[in-house]
């Protein structure tokens, strides 16, 4: 398990997370939206998640919700690098009704993020522009790359939870152990 404490002028987060869990979650980050995001990407990636996240909510959400992306994608790194006898690379498309999302990760410690998510407006509270924001730094932090793309759909929080779920499953399709495995790149580390 790791634990991940960051703390800023805008934001106060105390993350731990279990890569091998069983998808429970106990998430407060003060933004409704959010949290049903999180809870659902820990479900489907079955990684344990417990997260405290306090902030500036009175300005708006994007603080917190970009330092959790910061907080989470760290915690994952220290909990998968350096990696072994893993598939590597998952994939996965979910559906939501009308909305299929598509997501293709590769375990690189080469970070890389390719959003193509075309929507904006609000869910609720919460603005659509803050899903790439969350993304982002959580690839980053996580030095992995990810490919991210909305195939159809029309429904704004059908197409994010569709985008968590789908990075979810992806990832946890790419964690899966295979002892036959050894590193599985042709420079021998990743």
């Amino acid at each position: 398990m790791s634990e991940i404490v960051r703390e800023t002028k805008e934001t106060s987060i105390a993350a731990w997370l279990k890569i091998y869990g069983n998808g429970d979650s106990d998430i407060e980050t003060k933004v409704g939206f959010f949290n049903h995001m999180l809870e659902s990407f820990s479900k489907h990636s079955q990684i344990d998640i417990r997260l405290r996240c306090k902030g500036d909510i009175y300005v708006d959400f994007h603080h917190c919700v970009e330092d959790v992306g910061i907080v989470l994608g760290s915690a994952f790194k220290n909990e998968v690098f350096p990696i072994s006898k893993i598939e590597r690379f998952g994939e996965a498309s979910v559906v939501m009704d009308e909305a299929c999302v598509e997501c293709v990760v590769d375990i690189s410690n080469r970070p890389f993020l390719y959003f193509e998510l075309p929507v904006d407006g609000k869910v609720g509270e919460f603005d659509v522009e803050l899903v790439e924001e969350f993304m982002r730094a959580f690839v980053l932090n996580s030095s992995i790359s990810v490919h991210l793309v909305l195939k159809r759909g029309k429904n704004k929080h059908h197409i994010i939870e569709a985008a968590f779920k789908s990075l979810a499953v992806a990832l946890r399709r790419a964690l899966k152990k295979d002892e036959s495995l050894g590193v599985l790149s042709t420079k021998g580390v990743i």
